[in-house]
């Protein structure tokens, strides 16, 4: 039976092997055109940044150099889900390089501004953890806030304590892009 969590609830996970589904639904009714959402995960260290460049996994780097992440591939629209998962990403947590301590899981709204999009416009969102061994939902956590400005979110996180993986349900919003997150975690200089 998977546990519904709610925003900040921990849990230990006690598996490896597992996919991270991120999903959601498009509010058709506002009219803003097509939305085109993107799940990331960023992988830093200790001192809460990304380890390397290749670190960051998205739609333009879909592995991790571990060989730990595997995004599964871009949903530009959000309709190829049909109920399931829109964008995934399968994890094996005995690959993970040892100087990742966290892993972020964010999704963020290409072209927001041009479409003026955001996540208010935007219903059934979630994150979900996945046994692989089983396929059974272990833990969900349902995005209920009204991010009625935000444009990125931190929906959960992996983090490491006392070595072993616990899984944190975030929920934190931000207006703000892919950009932003890797500057953020980024340790060297961002050309623009």
């Amino acid at each position: 039976m998977a546990i519904n969590l709610q925003k900040g609830q921990k849990i230990e996970l006690g598996l490896t092997k597992m996919t991270i589904g991120l999903g959601w639904d498009p509010n058709e009714s506002h009219g803003g055109g097509t939305f085109d959402l993107d799940a990331s995960a960023i992988m830093i260290d200790s001192d809460r940044k990304l380890v390397g460049d290749e670190y960051f996994v998205f739609y333009n780097n879909l592995n991790s150099p571990d060989g730990a992440l595997q995004h599964t591939g871009d949903d530009p629209d959000g309709k190829s889900s049909d109920g399931d998962d829109d964008e995934a990403i399968v994890i094996d947590l005995e690959k993970v390089d040892p100087r990742v301590e966290e892993i972020l899981f964010v999704v963020t709204i290409e072209d927001f501004e041009r479409k003026k999009q955001n996540f208010g416009m935007v219903r059934n969102s979630y994150i979900r953890v996945v046994d692989n061994h089983n396929h059974q939902e272990i833990a969900k956590y349902e995005l209920d806030e009204d991010f009625s400005i935000e444009t990125g979110v931190e929906f959960g996180r992996l983090y490491k304590r006392n070595g072993s993986w616990k899984f944190e349900a975030s929920g934190i919003g931000y207006r703000a892009d892919l950009g932003f997150f890797l500057e953020k975690y980024y340790k060297g200089q961002i050309i623009k």
